[in-house]
């Protein structure tokens, strides 16, 4: 199989492998497969042609980005309402600085990524937390639902301009349902608060669960696209934001100017056109098959070995795993993991929650036990 495939990343300025030579990384949220080969044979004929100067996106970069959203996820999106970006989160903080005004809040639900807080700080505005509510499901596995009371009274705020949504949720690994989103939209129309939604991880569903983009449902949504989670291509730094509303539209574009990040690179525009095609698609079905067989594994194995439980895993390649049960905050548990098990993750900590760890799972199989195996014989001696 080709995900079984080891490729050494060290050596070869990667941030998550080269950071710390003496530790196996199961932190930095990028995978450690291959892209999909038709994004590597479109990259090499880009470098054939041996210049690489100011970058024009052409037409067919736009017919693949609707074209894809149109027939795989039903998401209409029309080529006026993009603004290409080097990246999700210069993309939020732009989104931010052009419509919330130093001091009012943006709205975000947390446990969540981590830079959504830095991006709300960088521009002056205020942190405004709306927790999710965790729901178990039984003593092995839990889940998060949204705390809608809460968010209908901080949306009644009128100093809250702001949600930022994450579709699907990093960490709490759920997707939302048509359901859920239309409640969302509902209270954040009433009292006039802006949706950003952030779907960088929309393609990676477990089977079962189905991504519905929030821009279905509120057609005035911002929303925040890239293939770089998918299709394992963060360095070529490109990504989208779909924005209908002219006004807003036009404020954002000139905060893209004003942070300076209003240029990508060819290889970029390169490799969307190549991963949202009919061969990357196939690609893609196959690396979420291969992400799902390993979060079972992780899942079963920190049961068994460790009676953690795990967060049901509903897309992503990030489980969120509670470690309560060691009376440690996790802080401390990423840095004994990383100091005396030679494994790194994330605490919980980053997230805005304490007592979690969160691991990449998104590794050859035989590279994941090797990470497991560390964990849950360090942390069984602290049993």
């Amino acid at each position: 199989m080709i995900f079984d495939e080891i490729v050494d990343r060290r050596h070869s300025g990667s941030y998550k492998w080269d950071s710390r030579s003496d530790v196996l990384p199961l932190w930095v949220a990028d995978m450690d497969f291959k892209t999909a080969p038709c994004i590597i044979e479109a990259l090499h004929r880009r470098v054939e042609h041996g210049v690489f100067g100011y970058t024009l996106v052409r037409d067919e970069y736009y017919e693949a980005l609707t074209e894809w959203f149109s027939k795989r996820h039903g998401f209409a999106i029309k080529r006026s309402d993009v603004l290409y970006v080097p990246g999700v989160v210069p993309a939020i903080s732009a989104i931010i600085k052009a419509l919330v005004a130093p001091g009012e809040g943006v709205i975000i639900q947390t446990p969540v990524y981590n830079c959504f807080f830095s991006s709300i700080r960088n521009n002056g505005c205020r942190i405004v937390e709306n927790p999710l509510i965790r729901k178990n499901i039984s003593a092995e596995e839990f889940t998060y639902i949204i705390d809608f009371e809460g968010l209908e009274k901080l949306a009644a705020d009128s100093t809250n301009k702001m949600l930022l949504l994450c579709n699907p949720h990093n960490p709490a690994g759920r997707v939302w349902t048509k359901e859920e989103l239309e409640s969302v939209h509902k209270i954040c129309r009433r009292h006039n608060v802006i949706v950003v939604s952030d779907e960088i991880h929309c393609e990676l569903t477990m089977p079962g669960f189905r991504y519905v983009p929030y821009g279905t449902v509120d057609s005035q949504a911002i929303v925040c696209l890239s293939p770089s989670k998918a299709f394992n291509t963060a360095g070529l730094q490109i990504a989208n934001i779909i924005c209908s509303k002219a006004e807003w539209r036009e404020k954002i574009d000139r905060a893209i100017n004003i942070n300076e990040v209003c240029d990508v690179n060819p290889f970029g525009v390169e490799g969307l056109i190549a991963a949202y095609s009919p061969e990357g698609a196939a690609w893609l079905d196959g690396l979420r098959n291969y992400l799902y067989n390993n979060y079972i594994y992780t899942r079963e194995l920190l049961v068994a070995r460790l009676s953690c439980a795990v967060g049901r895993l509903e897309a992503t390649y990030l489980p969120w795993v509670d470690i309560s049960s060691f009376g440690m905050p996790s802080d401390e548990m990423e840095s004994r993991l990383l100091e005396d098990a030679g494994v790194w993750v994330n605490a919980g900590t980053m997230y805005g929650v304490d007592g979690y760890i969160r691991l990449n799972i998104a590794c050859p199989k035989s590279v994941l036990s090797d990470g497991l195996e560390r964990v849950c014989c360090y942390l069984s001696k602290l049993k």
